[in-house]
């Protein structure tokens, strides 16, 4: 038994109520113990910001011998996440509600995670709000340093502008490489959000970036660009 989101199915098959699991988890308030929570030590996945948990999953799924961590500020998207993930019965990911700034300076400790994914951050198209934005010289550095030794850092996004910005931006600590089409393990979208950003006709561009050793001497641009992007203001 499977089911569908816009059309595409969401990974994974549904099993039986008594293999379920329980993948919610609540904010420890202290820095996260994957042995700990998985009962083994594993390479280590986040999705800061994961919305339905749907490329979690996915990843889940495909990547047994990985342990996924979804954060969200969205409770019922965390509810949602969470569910979907036990009624697949996998072990090997969990959902939390918390805020990605918070948890990546002190949830996530340096050196202690192998891929970290950010799709869609949120481009805030008002000229106030641009103070908002998630991907600034100072969170990228942080990424860099929670990332272990060659660890990858994936982006995405539906906004023109703001790809034009990570391009630069990222080049200080990860060496970026852009990709050309969909996901090969996921063609018709990773997320919910690219899915539905493909069906209303818009790009989406990709990357995977790959820490590096030490960072480039060079300076990393503000995130002031104009991200106004009219068709997505009133969704």
């Amino acid at each position: 038994m499977s089911e569908t989101e816009f059309g595409v199915p969401v990974p994974g098959r549904l099993v039986p109520r008594d293999r379920w699991t329980k993948t919610g988890y609540r904010d420890p308030g202290q820095p996260f113990d994957w042995d700990g929570v998985f009962g083994r030590s594993a390479p280590r996945v986040v999705d800061l910001g994961c919305g339905n948990g749907r490329f979690l999953i996915g990843s889940a799924v495909a990547r047994p011998d990985r342990d996924h961590l979804g954060i969200d500020l969205v409770q019922v998207a965390i509810d949602h996440a969470a569910h979907r993930a036990n009624q697949r019965g996998l072990p090997n990911v969990r959902f939390v509600t918390g805020d990605a700034m918070p948890w990546l300076h002190q949830r996530l400790v340096p050196d202690s995670v192998d891929e970290i994914h950010i799709y869609h951050p949120q481009p805030y198209y008002e000229v106030a709000d641009i103070s908002k934005r998630l991907l600034t010289p100072e969170y990228l550095e942080r990424l860099w340093l929670v990332l272990r030794r060659g660890g990858l850092l994936v982006l995405q996004t539906d906004n023109k502008s703001y790809w034009s910005y990570l391009l630069k931006a990222v080049e200080k600590h990860f060496d970026p490489a852009p990709l050309k089409g969909p996901w090969p393990d996921a063609p018709r979208g990773r997320t919910r959000r690219e899915i539905i950003a493909r069906q209303k006709g818009l790009a989406v561009w990709r990357m995977t970036s790959t820490r590096r050793d030490a960072p480039l001497k060079k300076e990393i641009p503000r995130p002031d660009f104009d991200a106004n992007r009219p068709r997505f203001r009133k969704r």
